[in-house]
């Protein structure tokens, strides 16, 4: 009886100790109020993974930039990131960000992910740094363009979105030859904030559309032209 109980408690053990380990090894990820605390704090990296098209247009105070896209530069500016300080990354939409975490934390650095990325950061109002002077798109007119055409595609996005870039061929083919006549409104996911608050939406690319007014199907992510036919006769 003693022996099965010794054999309980050492699988118990190992069960805790797994389970600690794995939550130890997890990558972290903040929302946008507990990120902007904790960068606050002294001894700290804050890393842009976009694009210097992107950094330029508004970025983090303080916050270093390495395109994730262009390996080389991503290789080349972070091998003089401090080890022994954590990693503050983020990018436009907190994909491109998570992918550069998980190659840091492989290197070896401890790494904090921006949920949602920048576009979560200006949804809650948080101020950045050599942001151009674009104008938003106005709700208003938004509204306007869904009232006064039957059928309206809108797509939040931007080309600097690596699968909104995927979607491009697609939109043309679709726009060239779709299975029903249609308005096309690109939403500019890096910059029309309060219109992407009125529409609810937080992944990139999303896909919404809007019959006589109502929106009448949606979709996150990669779309299949087959897909947007079928949304659009149904």
């Amino acid at each position: 009886m003693k022996y099965k109980f010794c054999i309980c408690l050492f699988f118990m053990a190992s069960f805790i100790i797994s389970c600690a380990q794995t939550n130890t090894n997890a990558s972290l990820s903040l929302n946008a109020a507990a990120y902007k605390e904790a960068i606050a704090a002294k001894n700290i990296q804050v890393l842009d993974v976009r694009t210097a098209a992107e950094f330029k247009g508004g970025h983090i105070k303080d916050a270093l930039q390495a395109n994730w896209l262009d390996q080389k530069e991503f290789a080349d500016r972070t091998q003089h990131l401090d080890k022994n300080l954590p990693v503050y990354v983020y990018c436009q939409a907190g994909v491109r960000s998570a992918s550069a975490q998980a190659a840091l934390e492989a290197k070896g650095y401890k790494v904090v992910n921006l949920a949602g990325g920048m576009s979560n950061w200006k949804m809650n109002g948080f101020s950045v740094e050599g942001a151009d002077n674009k104008t938003q798109m106005r709700v208003d007119d938004l509204n306007i363009t869904i009232a006064s055409n039957k059928m309206v595609l809108v797509e939040i996005g931007g080309d600097w979105c690596p699968p909104c870039r995927k979607m491009l061929p697609i939109l043309e083919t679709l726009k060239q030859k779709s299975a029903a006549p249609f308005y096309f409104l690109a939403v500019d996911g890096a910059n029309d904030i309060e219109v992407m608050k009125s529409l609810k939406s937080e992944g990139l690319p999303t896909f919404i559309l809007f019959k006589n007014g109502k929106e009448t199907w949606r979709h996150e992510g990669l779309v299949k032209l087959e897909e947007f036919n079928a949304a659009l006769t149904k």
